[in-house]
Protein backbone atom coordinates (compact mmCIF):
# COMPACT_ATOMS: atom_id res chain seq x y z
CA UNK A 1 0.00 0.00 0.00
CA UNK A 2 2.44 2.60 -0.86
CA UNK A 3 0.15 5.10 -3.69
CA UNK A 4 -1.63 7.67 -1.57
CA UNK A 5 -5.69 6.30 -2.56
CA UNK A 6 -6.95 8.96 0.17
CA UNK A 7 -5.91 12.68 -0.28
CA UNK A 8 -6.66 14.52 3.19
CA UNK A 9 -7.58 18.05 3.99
CA UNK A 10 -7.57 19.42 7.59
CA UNK A 11 -9.69 22.94 7.72
CA UNK A 12 -10.67 24.33 11.01
CA UNK A 13 -12.32 21.26 12.64
CA UNK A 14 -13.39 19.57 9.50
CA UNK A 15 -11.37 16.68 7.95
CA UNK A 16 -12.36 16.16 4.08
CA UNK A 17 -10.92 12.82 2.64
CA UNK A 18 -10.65 12.50 -1.29
CA UNK A 19 -10.72 9.33 -2.96
CA UNK A 20 -7.91 10.02 -5.84
CA UNK A 21 -7.59 6.10 -8.06
CA UNK A 22 -8.99 9.01 -11.40
CA UNK A 23 -7.41 6.15 -13.63
CA UNK A 24 -10.57 3.52 -12.71
CA UNK A 25 -13.22 5.87 -11.50
CA UNK A 26 -12.44 6.05 -7.84
CA UNK A 27 -13.26 2.20 -7.35
CA UNK A 28 -12.63 0.79 -4.29
CA UNK A 29 -10.08 -1.60 -3.95
CA UNK A 30 -9.11 -3.57 -0.86
CA UNK A 31 -6.61 -1.41 -0.47
CA UNK A 32 -8.01 1.46 -1.19
CA UNK A 33 -11.04 0.86 1.59
CA UNK A 34 -8.49 0.13 4.09
CA UNK A 35 -6.80 3.50 3.32
CA UNK A 36 -9.92 5.36 3.86
CA UNK A 37 -10.49 3.45 6.98
CA UNK A 38 -7.63 4.05 8.45
CA UNK A 39 -7.72 8.23 7.80
CA UNK A 40 -11.69 7.82 8.71
CA UNK A 41 -10.17 6.25 12.69
CA UNK A 42 -7.68 8.72 12.62
CA UNK A 43 -9.93 11.74 12.21
CA UNK A 44 -12.71 9.53 14.86
CA UNK A 45 -9.53 9.76 17.16
CA UNK A 46 -8.23 13.70 16.62
CA UNK A 47 -10.18 16.15 19.46
CA UNK A 48 -9.46 18.77 16.60
CA UNK A 49 -11.96 16.97 14.54
CA UNK A 50 -15.69 17.53 15.01
CA UNK A 51 -17.30 16.09 11.14
CA UNK A 52 -15.43 14.76 8.27
CA UNK A 53 -16.18 14.96 4.66
CA UNK A 54 -15.81 12.08 2.10
CA UNK A 55 -16.04 13.20 -1.60
CA UNK A 56 -14.33 11.84 -4.58
CA UNK A 57 -14.06 13.77 -8.15
CA UNK A 58 -16.16 16.23 -9.96
CA UNK A 59 -17.35 14.08 -12.37
CA UNK A 60 -17.06 10.79 -9.87
CA UNK A 61 -17.40 10.02 -6.41
CA UNK A 62 -16.95 6.20 -6.62
CA UNK A 63 -17.73 3.69 -9.92
CA UNK A 64 -18.19 0.69 -7.66
CA UNK A 65 -15.63 -1.82 -6.40
CA UNK A 66 -12.36 -3.12 -8.10
CA UNK A 67 -13.49 -6.17 -10.87
CA UNK A 68 -10.37 -7.20 -11.12
CA UNK A 69 -10.14 -8.21 -7.30
CA UNK A 70 -13.82 -9.80 -7.76
CA UNK A 71 -13.09 -11.33 -10.45
CA UNK A 72 -10.27 -13.70 -8.66
CA UNK A 73 -12.35 -14.33 -6.25
CA UNK A 74 -13.50 -17.86 -4.87
CA UNK A 75 -15.92 -18.77 -2.26
CA UNK A 76 -12.91 -19.64 -0.14
CA UNK A 77 -11.46 -16.03 -0.87
CA UNK A 78 -14.57 -14.41 -0.29
CA UNK A 79 -15.20 -16.19 3.37
CA UNK A 80 -11.97 -14.64 4.22
CA UNK A 81 -12.20 -11.35 2.69
CA UNK A 82 -11.54 -8.47 4.60
CA UNK A 83 -13.95 -5.95 3.41
CA UNK A 84 -16.67 -7.15 5.69
CA UNK A 85 -14.17 -6.32 8.98
CA UNK A 86 -13.34 -2.89 6.90
CA UNK A 87 -17.00 -1.80 6.42
CA UNK A 88 -17.63 -2.89 9.86
CA UNK A 89 -15.03 -0.53 11.19
CA UNK A 90 -16.42 2.38 8.71
CA UNK A 91 -19.82 2.29 10.73
CA UNK A 92 -17.92 2.41 13.95
CA UNK A 93 -16.66 6.14 13.76
CA UNK A 94 -18.30 7.60 16.07
CA UNK A 95 -17.89 11.19 14.22
CA UNK A 96 -20.61 12.70 11.89
CA UNK A 97 -19.54 11.40 8.40
CA UNK A 98 -20.79 13.62 5.10
CA UNK A 99 -20.49 11.90 2.04
CA UNK A 100 -19.98 14.88 -1.16
CA UNK A 101 -20.81 13.40 -4.26
CA UNK A 102 -21.12 14.38 -8.12
CA UNK A 103 -21.01 12.13 -10.77
CA UNK A 104 -21.34 8.17 -10.42
CA UNK A 105 -21.98 6.74 -7.15
CA UNK A 106 -22.01 2.80 -7.99
CA UNK A 107 -22.03 -0.17 -6.80
CA UNK A 108 -19.80 0.07 -3.54
CA UNK A 109 -19.66 3.84 -4.33
CA UNK A 110 -23.59 4.07 -3.49
CA UNK A 111 -22.90 1.79 -0.76
CA UNK A 112 -20.33 4.12 0.88
CA UNK A 113 -22.35 6.66 0.42
CA UNK A 114 -25.21 4.96 1.93
CA UNK A 115 -23.40 4.28 5.12
CA UNK A 116 -22.29 8.24 5.60
CA UNK A 117 -24.45 9.97 7.76
CA UNK A 118 -25.12 12.49 5.54
CA UNK A 119 -25.25 12.68 1.44
CA UNK A 120 -25.06 15.64 -0.32
CA UNK A 121 -25.21 15.82 -4.04
CA UNK A 122 -24.38 17.51 -7.32
CA UNK A 123 -27.04 17.97 -10.13
CA UNK A 124 -24.83 15.30 -12.19
CA UNK A 125 -24.94 12.52 -9.35
CA UNK A 126 -26.44 9.81 -10.05
CA UNK A 127 -26.65 6.40 -7.36
CA UNK A 128 -27.02 2.95 -8.65
CA UNK A 129 -26.69 -0.89 -7.48
CA UNK A 130 -25.46 -2.39 -10.56
CA UNK A 131 -24.11 -5.86 -9.29
CA UNK A 132 -26.90 -7.63 -10.99
CA UNK A 133 -26.21 -6.84 -14.45
CA UNK A 134 -22.60 -8.93 -13.65
CA UNK A 135 -24.01 -12.23 -11.70
CA UNK A 136 -23.37 -10.13 -8.27
CA UNK A 137 -25.57 -8.22 -5.72
CA UNK A 138 -24.37 -6.04 -3.18
CA UNK A 139 -22.52 -7.25 -0.80
CA UNK A 140 -21.34 -4.38 1.57
CA UNK A 141 -24.67 -3.37 3.07
CA UNK A 142 -26.46 -2.24 -0.33
CA UNK A 143 -29.70 -4.30 0.18
CA UNK A 144 -29.96 -3.26 4.09
CA UNK A 145 -29.54 0.34 3.99
CA UNK A 146 -30.67 1.29 0.56
CA UNK A 147 -34.66 -0.18 1.68
CA UNK A 148 -34.08 1.84 4.82
CA UNK A 149 -33.47 4.60 2.99
CA UNK A 150 -35.46 4.80 -0.25
CA UNK A 151 -38.06 2.00 1.27
CA UNK A 152 -39.37 -0.80 -0.67
CA UNK A 153 -40.77 -0.12 -3.82
CA UNK A 154 -37.37 1.96 -5.32
CA UNK A 155 -34.61 -0.37 -3.51
CA UNK A 156 -36.33 -3.76 -4.97
CA UNK A 157 -36.70 -1.50 -8.45
CA UNK A 158 -33.07 -0.54 -8.12
CA UNK A 159 -31.45 -3.61 -7.26
CA UNK A 160 -33.41 -6.04 -9.18
CA UNK A 161 -33.08 -4.34 -12.42
CA UNK A 162 -29.46 -2.75 -11.70
CA UNK A 163 -31.27 0.88 -12.73
CA UNK A 164 -29.00 4.10 -11.59
CA UNK A 165 -31.16 7.22 -9.90
CA UNK A 166 -30.48 10.22 -10.59
CA UNK A 167 -30.32 13.60 -8.02
CA UNK A 168 -33.59 14.49 -7.75
CA UNK A 169 -35.49 11.28 -7.56
CA UNK A 170 -32.37 10.39 -4.78
CA UNK A 171 -33.41 13.38 -3.25
CA UNK A 172 -37.13 12.84 -3.10
CA UNK A 173 -36.73 9.34 -2.09
CA UNK A 174 -34.31 10.07 0.77
CA UNK A 175 -31.05 8.98 0.19
CA UNK A 176 -29.90 12.29 -0.42
CA UNK A 177 -30.30 15.37 1.96
CA UNK A 178 -29.50 18.00 -0.66
CA UNK A 179 -28.93 18.42 -4.42
CA UNK A 180 -26.41 21.69 -4.96
CA UNK A 181 -24.79 23.14 -8.74
CA UNK A 182 -22.01 20.47 -9.29
CA UNK A 183 -19.36 23.37 -8.28
CA UNK A 184 -20.53 23.85 -4.94
CA UNK A 185 -21.05 20.54 -3.90
CA UNK A 186 -18.07 20.15 -1.99
CA UNK A 187 -18.09 23.21 -0.69
CA UNK A 188 -21.59 23.08 1.10
CA UNK A 189 -21.13 19.47 2.42
CA UNK A 190 -17.72 21.09 4.00
CA UNK A 191 -20.00 23.98 5.52
CA UNK A 192 -22.64 21.87 6.82
CA UNK A 193 -19.83 19.79 8.47
CA UNK A 194 -18.61 22.60 9.67
CA UNK A 195 -21.87 23.98 11.47
CA UNK A 196 -22.33 20.37 12.91
CA UNK A 197 -18.24 20.03 14.13
CA UNK A 198 -19.33 24.06 16.61
CA UNK A 199 -21.71 21.98 18.90
CA UNK A 200 -20.56 19.54 21.71
CA UNK A 201 -18.83 16.74 20.20
CA UNK A 202 -20.30 14.33 23.28
CA UNK A 203 -23.86 15.56 22.28
CA UNK A 204 -22.89 14.53 18.73
CA UNK A 205 -21.88 11.17 19.27
CA UNK A 206 -24.82 10.43 21.34
CA UNK A 207 -27.16 11.55 18.61
CA UNK A 208 -25.41 9.95 16.19
CA UNK A 209 -25.58 6.76 18.06
CA UNK A 210 -29.21 7.03 18.82
CA UNK A 211 -30.15 7.58 15.57
CA UNK A 212 -28.15 4.36 14.53
CA UNK A 213 -29.72 2.56 16.88
CA UNK A 214 -32.90 3.58 15.19
CA UNK A 215 -32.24 2.52 11.89
CA UNK A 216 -31.22 -0.72 12.87
CA UNK A 217 -33.98 -2.30 15.99
CA UNK A 218 -37.18 -1.57 16.66
CA UNK A 219 -39.28 1.14 18.24
CA UNK A 220 -39.17 0.03 21.95
CA UNK A 221 -35.45 -0.25 21.64
CA UNK A 222 -34.77 3.04 20.32
CA UNK A 223 -36.42 4.81 22.78
CA UNK A 224 -34.83 3.32 25.41
CA UNK A 225 -31.30 3.50 23.62
CA UNK A 226 -32.12 7.66 23.21
CA UNK A 227 -32.83 8.16 26.72
CA UNK A 228 -30.07 6.61 27.95
CA UNK A 229 -27.96 8.63 25.56
CA UNK A 230 -30.35 11.68 27.04
CA UNK A 231 -29.33 10.52 30.55
CA UNK A 232 -25.69 10.31 29.75
CA UNK A 233 -25.40 13.87 28.29
CA UNK A 234 -26.67 15.78 31.91
CA UNK A 235 -23.64 14.90 33.58
CA UNK A 236 -21.56 16.74 31.08
CA UNK A 237 -20.37 20.29 31.24
CA UNK A 238 -21.24 20.50 27.71
CA UNK A 239 -24.74 20.55 28.21
CA UNK A 240 -24.36 22.47 31.15
CA UNK A 241 -22.53 25.17 29.17
CA UNK A 242 -24.76 25.39 26.24
CA UNK A 243 -27.41 25.80 28.65
CA UNK A 244 -26.12 28.74 30.01
CA UNK A 245 -24.56 30.56 26.94
CA UNK A 246 -28.38 30.18 26.26
CA UNK A 247 -29.51 31.92 29.02
CA UNK A 248 -26.85 34.25 28.63
CA UNK A 249 -27.08 34.70 24.63
CA UNK A 250 -23.77 33.96 23.80
CA UNK A 251 -22.15 31.63 21.54
CA UNK A 252 -21.14 28.50 23.53
CA UNK A 253 -17.94 27.26 23.88
CA UNK A 254 -18.13 23.35 24.00
CA UNK A 255 -14.99 21.55 25.73
CA UNK A 256 -15.80 17.69 24.58
CA UNK A 257 -16.29 16.63 28.89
Amino acid sequence: MNQEWILCHQQQRVCTLALNRPEVRNALSNDCLEQLVQQLELADSDSRTGAIVITGSSSCFAAGADLKELQQQTVASAMTDPRPQLWQRLNNISKPIIAAVNGYALGAGCELALACDLVICGENARFGLPEITLGLMPGAGGTQRLIRSVGKALAYQMILTGESIDAYRARESGLVGEVCPDLTTLERAEQIAQRISEFSPLALRAAKAALKTAQETNLSQGLISERQQFVALAGTTDRQEGITAFLEKRKPTFKGF
